[in-house]
């Protein structure tokens, strides 16, 4: 068969039903549901669980409850494993950061100034110069330029 990771909780398709990136599984009809959806994903056999914008307290009742690996996303220290958006991670955008992630460098400052620079050198003439140029055959190009 085909190996199936679930993924119960907030879903990118479920995005815009909930109004938005929003936790889910406060209330107590979607806390059973996402306990019950936990359960028939480890019966339909699949390998392991995503958890995503799951109350932490839940998620540690789920991954007690399933004997497959949990793997949280905003969903508490309690999951077998844990995953983030590498942008997330990385710094990459800076007008939004989910409360789950943790910036762990501010790349998007440097990516800025790095091609700023490059446009800068490309406007000014200083990009490419011939170290970061190919050449050929002096004779070919020559005999090139001769017939055409």
């Amino acid at each position: 068969g085909i190996p199936v990771q679930g993924h119960i909780g907030l879903t990118p398709q479920s995005v815009h039903q909930l109004g938005g990136f929003k936790v889910v599984g406060k209330t107590p009809e979607v806390a059973v549901r996402l306990l019950n959806d936990a359960k028939a994903l480890e019966q339909a056999g699949a390998f392991s669980i995503v958890l995503e914008a799951v109350p932490a307290p839940l998620s540690k009742l789920i991954t007690e409850k399933v004997n497959v690996p949990t793997i949280g996303i905003g969903a508490g220290p309690d999951c077998d494993g844990q995953v983030q958006v590498v942008s997330d991670l990385l710094g990459l955008f800076t007008d939004f950061v989910p409360k789950h992630a943790k910036q762990y460098a501010k790349l998007a400052e440097i990516i800025r100034t790095a091609v700023g620079d490059y446009m800068s050198e490309v406007q000014a003439g200083g990009f490419p110069t011939a170290k970061q140029s190919y050449t050929m055959d002096e004779k070919i190009i020559a005999e090139l330029a001769r017939s055409a």
